[in-house]
């Protein structure tokens, strides 16, 4: 090897990118050793906190103008239910878009999938849970064959999967037959979505979310010791576990004051909690950043650029499987009519939490703030008897203000990917 080459491995060996700083959580602090400024706040160095402020004040003033109906335990539970779909399918789109890539077939590969889940459940008479795992596994094949023209033979994302949505709305038509609805009656796959957990588990898995973030967070720490590189404050560290838990605490109180907490987001916040550590304390994760950061870099660093795109496409058609399962559980029943409002939600949830939309910079947590903030809209317009129209203008006017806001960003730092 020359020494060219040499150097250039060097600097862009898996390693190195492991160490660049990137939104690595929800509550992500500020670098102690960094001073504050005009410059550094565009650069983003405040992490959620931005988006944060937004979701207050949206909630403040529907709580304001519903009379307090808002933050009802009654109201937070149907929200937190309404946007567990959008949630799962966000975390798909982040995995995408961290890759500097996108996915316009979403939400066609998930009702498809659905589809195919509901006819083996209603005509086939499937056990549910073989069902759900043909549904999955269809997802999986579908997200391997998008990956295989995106990655294998380097046609771009936008065409691939504009015209696997296309082609998979197709599928739903075919699968489905001249039914235009199809009613699910399995008593597994109906509950999955509109069960209420008991309060003991309501309790112990939400807490036992939080533990493991903590110990992620922990760990995170520890390795960035060994390595002689900044670390938090032990306040800080502690204040970011505690508003965590916080959260959590008061969450679960909430829930278990009406009905108790919902199945269906404890499956979504576990999913993003699982894609969390993966993306955060996993090689896989690094590369993944990396790559989406600079994928000559990362490819002469010695990472298998094509096996990372065919794995997140793989892994994204999946999460869209479950969603439209998710989806299907909550409303009974499977339509060849597809949603031509959630691919942007989902897109959207994952762009106003602050996932960049050129790559290589943002974090899993963006879809949870993301996705509240879209149904918290979504949700108080419907409280104040808004028209569709309104909430579509809304919402448009919201995700274009995130993606100039990341525009803006990477203008005036475009050191931070490309």
């Amino acid at each position: 090897m020359s020494d060219s080459n040499r150097g250039v491995s060097q600097q862009g060996s898996p390693e190195t990118f492991a160490e660049q700083p990137a939104h690595s959580g929800i509550g992500d602090l500020p670098n102690p050793r960094s001073q504050f400024s005009l410059q550094a706040l565009m650069r983003g160095d405040l992490g959620f906190i931005p988006v944060l402020l937004t979701l207050a004040v949206i909630t403040l003033y529907f709580q304001i103008t519903t009379s307090g109906v808002f933050l009802e335990a009654r109201n937070l539970s149907n929200l937190t239910q309404q946007i567990v779909v959008i949630s799962i399918l966000g975390t798909a789109a982040v995995l995408v878009l961290l890759l500097g890539e996108i996915d316009l077939s979403l939400v066609a590969v998930a009702q498809t999938c659905a589809a195919i889940m509901a006819v083996l459940s209603v005509y086939q008479n499937w056990n549910a849970w073989l069902a759900i795992l043909a549904g999955l596994l269809t997802g999986l094949v579908i997200g391997l064959l998008n990956g295989f023209f995106i990655a294998v033979l380097r046609v771009p994302s936008f065409i691939v999967t504009l015209a696997g949505s296309i082609g998979y709305a197709g599928l739903l038509l075919l699968v489905l037959g001249r039914q235009t609805t199809l009613v699910v009656r399995d008593p597994v796959i109906r509950s999955i979505a509109p069960t209420y957990l008991s309060p003991v588990i309501g309790w112990g898995i939400p807490l036992l979310l939080v533990a493991l973030y903590g110990l992620g967070i922990w760990f995170e720490q520890q390795r960035r010791q060994r390595a002689g590189l900044p670390v938090k404050s032990p306040t800080k560290l502690a204040l970011q576990i505690g508003l965590a838990l916080v959260v959590t605490v008061v969450m679960v109180f909430l829930f278990q004051s009406y009905q108790g907490v919902p199945q269906s987001v404890l499956i979504s916040l576990g999913v993003i909690v699982v894609f969390w550590l993966i993306l955060k304390k996993t090689p896989f994760g690094r590369h993944l950043y990396a790559v989406g950061g600079n994928p000559e870099a990362a490819r002469r660093a010695g990472i298998n650029v094509v096996g990372m795109k065919l794995t997140v496409f793989a892994l994204a058609s999946t999460l869209a499987a479950l969603a439209g399962i998710m989806l299907t559980s909550r409303s009974t029943a499977v339509a060849t009519q597809i949603s031509s409002t959630l691919l942007l939600n989902a897109i959207a949830a994952a762009v106003i939490g602050g996932v960049s939309l050129f790559g290589g910079r943002g974090s899993v947590w963006a879809v949870v703030l993301g996705a509240l903030i879209i149904g918290s809209l979504d949700n108080g317009l419907d409280l104040l008897n808004q028209d569709q129209s309104v909430k579509a203008i809304v919402q448009g006017a919201v995700l274009l203000l995130a993606v100039t806001v990341d525009a803006v960003v990477r203008r005036t730092n475009p050191g931070k990917g490309k």
